[in-house]
């Protein structure tokens, strides 16, 4: 990398730093071409991305950000892996790295607040934000629901006492 490929890379990691919700930071300890393209393309489904970034340029860009706490964790072949929703990212790390032992989770962060391997994981634990808002939306409209079944019990079974009458009178 010329000094202006470097620059570049700096000035778009920064960016992505001050946009984000989650870093992760990985350890590379030997993937092969194939597997790292399918982590991106996992990683791409979710709405995450995923790059192994030179540790002098990444500490670089993270000087200026709220993520500035994971530049120690920034030693040895790593890979940073982030998103805007904070879930996303480390869902899909941890389940590769559970499938994969060349691919060990170093730590994160959320914004200033440094995560280790264990809150990395408990947060991929977590459901994502699209699975939280399906669930919200289903628990508006569950009492709609059911009070339009209440509203209409009451008409249905005064319909079957009716019929229910009107049958034994018949025989």
């Amino acid at each position: 990398m010329n000094r202006t490929q470097k620059q570049e890379s700096v000035a778009e990691l920064n960016r992505t730093f001050n946009e984000v919700g989650v870093v992760v930071v990985t350890r590379n300890l030997g993937l092969s071409v194939a597997e790292s393209s399918d982590l991106r393309a996992k990683m791409r489904e979710a709405g995450a991305g995923f790059k192994v970034a030179k540790n002098r340029l990444a500490k670089l860009a993270i000087a200026d950000t709220p993520y500035a706490g994971i530049e120690e964790m920034l030693v040895g072949p790593t890979a940073l892996a982030w998103s805007e929703d904070p879930v996303a990212a480390t869902k899909v790390v941890a389940e590769f790295a559970k499938a994969n032992d060349r691919l060990e989770i170093v730590g994160g962060s959320m914004g200033e607040d440094v995560l280790d391997v264990a809150k990395v994981k408990a947060l991929a634990e977590l459901p994502s934000l699209d699975e939280l808002r399906a669930k919200i939306v289903g628990l508006v409209n569950a009492p709609a629901t059911k009070l339009a079944q209440l509203a209409n019990a009451p008409a249905s079974k005064l319909a079957r006492v009716f019929a229910a009458k009107g049958a034994t009178e018949d025989a």
